[in-house]
């Protein structure tokens, strides 16, 4: 069956060729790039970025080399309102967000979606690696790009118009693939970090927003160690540029434990202090029927990171999550992505995570 696909292309390789496979299925594609600066020079530039002039120049010049009608949608306020607003908010109340899940959930299959719809198409196309088969999400075949992390808290009816092309094919793969349809970005390094922190410095990007607000930096037994310029700057499980007054009493490390934006206090402690082995997150998003009790899957707590053994319950608008060993370095404000095997159970925002006992 041929649809009206429109394909999102950031300028870069993966959503190319991921257009360029729409084209071949028979689909009547066009492209789109979103732009979500209204000063793009302001993002990060060169190998980098995701949403420059130079990234909106690529996806033009990709869009020529398969063919299809390309045109730029103006989304920076949207992008600003759900995204960078949400990112400094989430910093502010003590919480550690990624930018890129919710620039998915709210910009690629809301907005974009949302608009794509009301234009007549029927799906949107994306570079993601990740494989949907109407039913159930699942990771990608390369498992070192999977990217099935960031799009487990999109829903069901917002997967349902979504195609990802790439899901069973490998980055090599890819990139071989782009050069032999002369697709002239075939070899252009991925993006990463933060688009819209030009610099890479969050820390300063919070600061000039949120302001100097100075307090303690304390130990688990609440002496006071030295002070901070704003709790906002750091999260759970840092270790560098805490700038202690003295070192721990064995000489080891020290690692933020606890941020709380009531008090302003940063709470800092040995690296065994981070193991956690219950998980309380909000906001369900469950791909299919929500489990009726307690199920034995694996969970994930941030992109690309290690996956747990764990036990899921639900409760009201919630899932409990009972780790089989502990983790490290939980954050509130993170997502929790549950998997049985490589198929995506649902996701849900971490909102409490419970110390193991010593």
């Amino acid at each position: 069956m041929t649809l009206r696909v429109l394909a999102a292309m950031s300028g870069g390789v993966d959503s190319a060729v991921a257009a360029a496979r729409a084209a071949e299925m028979g689909h009547d594609v066009t492209g789109v790039h979103m732009a979500l600066s209204s000063n793009p020079q302001s993002y990060r530039t060169g190998a980098r970025g995701c949403c420059t002039l130079e990234d909106s120049r690529d996806a033009r010049r990709a869009a020529d080399a398969i063919g299809i009608p390309f045109y730029v949608w103006d989304l920076a306020e949207r992008f600003q309102n759900d995204v960078i607003d949400d990112f400094v908010s989430e910093y502010a109340a003590g919480r550690t967000p990624n930018p890129c899940l919710r620039c998915n959930e709210k910009i690629k299959f809301q907005a974009l979606l949302d608009r794509a719809v009301a234009l007549g198409f029927d799906a949107v196309c994306t570079g993601h690696y990740a494989r949907w088969d109407g039913a159930v999400l699942r990771r990608a075949v390369d498992t070192g790009k999977d990217q099935s992390y960031v799009l487990a808290v999109c829903t069901p009816e917002q997967l349902s118009r979504a195609i990802f092309p790439l899901g069973d094919t490998t980055k090599a793969d890819i990139r071989a693939e782009a050069e032999r349809r002369g697709i002239q970005i075939a070899k252009k390094p991925d993006s990463h970090d933060i688009c819209f922190i030009a610099d890479g410095d969050t820390k300063a990007f919070l600061a000039d927003r949120l302001g100097a607000a100075p307090g303690p930096i304390v130990d688990v037994d609440g002496e006071e160690l030295g002070e901070h310029e704003g709790a906002y700057a750091y999260t759970i499980g840092q270790r560098k540029g805490l700038r202690l007054g003295r070192p721990a009493p064995d000489g080891k490390p020290r690692y933020v434990l606890d941020i709380s934006p009531v008090t302003n206090t940063v709470t800092v402690g040995p690296r065994e202090a981070l193991d956690v082995h219950e998980i309380t997150a909000e906001r369900p998003v469950w791909l299919g029927e929500a489990p009726a009790g307690p199920v034995g899957c694996q969970v994930q707590l941030r992109a690309h990171g290690e996956v747990h053994d764990c036990t899921a319950e639900p409760f009201d608008d919630g899932v409990r999550i009972r780790l089989d060993r502990p983790a490290r370095g939980v954050a509130a404000g993170q997502a929790a992505v549950l998997y049985v095997g490589d198929r995506v159970l649902g996701s849900a925002t971490i909102s409490e995570a419970v110390r193991a006992p010593a």
